[in-house]
């Protein structure tokens, strides 16, 4: 299938530059993936159409302060977002002016930390700093990875609001953003609802991000990102699948982390590594509904949710939410597929 075959028309007017005025107060849109019917609703009424005995599955990374600024030796500007930890003092990172970041160059960060690329590769660079980054150093000095749609410096608001409630593990380079929706309140609801609320971790990176370069999506590459599923979530879900129970995933980045962790022995505990690029034509093993938002054309995301409903259902979805001014991306109103 062609990249091509994922786009769509989108007013810029519908990309959410900002979060909803009160978080959980987002449209939701409800698609059946076996007709295509669409109806209207708001995630509030979520637990209306999630049937007790549902597992949910979430994704509790926490998003790292990642994005810091620098400069090189000529006092040019450089950007650097730091994507993970590869060994001691050694970071992989997406930079600005990537082609001037060759081996051997150097940057200063704030509070005179020096950094030297040590590799080139082609989405990211190795870098090697003068002395460990740790978590504090990054709430003192980095900014939060705002994706660049979101045409805004990031402001303390985002700091709560690109982050879930129930967010515990730092490692992300960006929000799984469809758990941005939820609240303590309607968590609880479901609770008490008779849904079975569990999380996996998987810490999003330029795999989740990385835009489809290729004329052909089956000659796309994901990169590898990290994914652990605790003994519990695993037991939840095995259980489920043996009494017919539904398991929906919250965010593609739950999607990816269950379907890679899935063997003939069921879904299986443990960390992990994944680069699976879901697209149609793919047989999905665990997930049976998916809480999403709407995203960027041409992206693999896109094509996962269209592997999971029909590219024309989500195509035709789409064009109703444009229609209906739905917000669109990050800090965009939600969608419901099953």
């Amino acid at each position: 299938m062609l990249t091509t075959d994922f786009s769509f028309n989108l007013p810029e007017e519908l990309i959410a530059q900002h979060p909803a005025s009160e978080r959980g107060s987002s449209r939701l849109l409800v698609l059946d993936r076996q007709s295509g019917e669409v109806s209207h609703s708001s995630v509030r009424e979520l637990i209306s159409y999630v049937p007790a005995g549902t597992v949910m599955v979430f994704n509790d990374s926490r998003v790292r302060r990642a994005r810091l600024f620098a400069t090189t030796a000529g006092g040019g500007k450089v950007e650097v977002l730091l994507l993970r930890r590869e060994g001691d003092l050694l970071w992989a990172a997406l930079t600005t002016r990537m082609a001037k970041l060759v081996p051997g160059k150097r940057v200063t960060l704030p509070e005179g930390l020096d950094a030297e690329v040590i590799e080139s590769r082609p989405d990211e660079r190795l870098f090697r700093f003068s002395r460990e980054i740790d978590d504090d150093y990054l709430e003192r000095n980095g900014h939060l990875p705002l994706p660049p749609y979101i045409r805004r410096a990031d402001v303390p608001a985002d700091a709560e609001r690109y982050q879930t409630v129930y967010a515990r593990e730092h490692g992300s380079a960006a929000a799984p953003t469809a758990g941005l929706h939820f609240t303590p309140e309607l968590l609880d609801a479901l609770r008490a609802a008779g849904v079975d609320i569990h999380f996996v971790t998987l810490h999003v990176g330029l795999g989740t991000f990385l835009p489809v370069r290729a004329e052909s999506i089956e000659d796309h590459r994901m990169h590898f990102e990290e994914y652990t599923v605790p003994e519990e979530t695993a037991n939840a879900v095995n259980t489920a699948k043996r009494d017919g129970r539904p398991v929906l995933a919250v965010g593609t980045t739950s999607v990816r982390t269950l379907e890679s962790a899935w063997t003939s022995d069921g879904l299986q505990s443990g960390p992990g590594a994944t680069n699976i690029f879901i697209y149609p034509g793919y047989p999905f093993k665990v997930v049976d509904a998916m809480f999403t938002n709407f995203h960027t054309p041409e992206s693999t995301l896109l094509m996962l949710v269209s592997a999971f409903a029909g590219r024309e259902h989500i195509l035709a979805a789409y064009k109703e939410a444009v229609r209906e001014r739905y917000r669109f991306f990050s800090y965009g109103d939600a969608m419901l597929i099953r």
